[in-house]
């Protein structure tokens, strides 16, 4: 059931630490297309404008971040880390902490089917919940909102050293040893639709040079992308 109401966004707002100017704009942020499809006077506008403002300014924020911290981040890291921060997994696991689900506003179908606790669906949100701040009251304001959700997350991923992308170090690697790009293979895909297993492979110039497994497709490519490079390097 939905908390779409003026007290209970007051309690978001909180969670925030931001109260907006224009609520509208927060309505907005929350509103499915499915919402305004099935209830076009109540909301005559949903939110994927606002997110896709919201995604420019997460960018913005995480990037200016890691150009300004203590270590030198190259150009390369600086985009692995950013990718990690704004990836949809962890846009949802940063929404489902201030309980966004329970705001938002979707079309029956969309909200019997589980939608309030979709990946997609909540890290969309959470962008569009970015812009309408950007928009509400400038970026510095919109910067601390989104550092007082994500700050202990991107430093997190430096300390962790989880960011890195095996695929991107590999691609690097094949261009300048070979001056060719990899190139990935499915091997076999196994299990129920639920619970797949992947095995790819990954090839250099024609040369098999690792396999990987995983859940899904890029899970196995990065695994046989680690492989190539532990190889590659001995």
């Amino acid at each position: 059931m939905h908390a779409f109401s003026s007290e209970n966004l007051g309690k978001l707002e909180r969670d925030l630490r931001y109260f907006f100017s224009n609520r509208d704009l927060l309505a907005e942020a929350l509103t499915h297309r499915s919402y305004h499809h099935e209830n076009p006077g109540i909301a005559p506008s949903y939110n994927e404008r606002l997110e896709f403002m919201g995604d420019s300014v997460l960018g913005l924020v995480v990037v200016e971040y890691l150009f300004k911290y203590r270590k030198q981040f190259t150009e390369s890291e600086m985009s692995e880390i950013k990718a990690h921060i704004v990836k949809g997994s962890l846009l949802s696991e940063v929404a489902a902490g201030i309980s966004l689900g329970r705001y938002l506003r979707l079309g029956k179908g969309e909200d019997e089917t589980g939608g309030r606790t979709k990946i997609s669906l909540l890290a969309n949100a959470m962008e569009a919940v970015f812009g309408a701040v950007y928009l509400d009251a400038g970026y510095d304001t919109a910067r601390n909102t989104i550092l007082g959700l994500f700050e202990e997350r991107i430093l997190e991923a430096i300390r962790s050293g989880q960011y890195h992308s095996y695929k991107t170090e590999l691609q690097e690697e094949s261009q300048q040893r070979f001056g060719v790009l990899p190139e990935y293979r499915i091997i076999s895909q196994e299990g129920e639709d639920h619970i797949k297993t992947f095995t790819m492979e990954v090839l250099i110039a024609g040369k098999s040079l690792g396999r990987g497994t995983g859940k899904n497709k890029k899970e196995a490519q990065t695994a046989a992308a680690k492989e190539a490079l532990e190889k590659l390097k001995r």
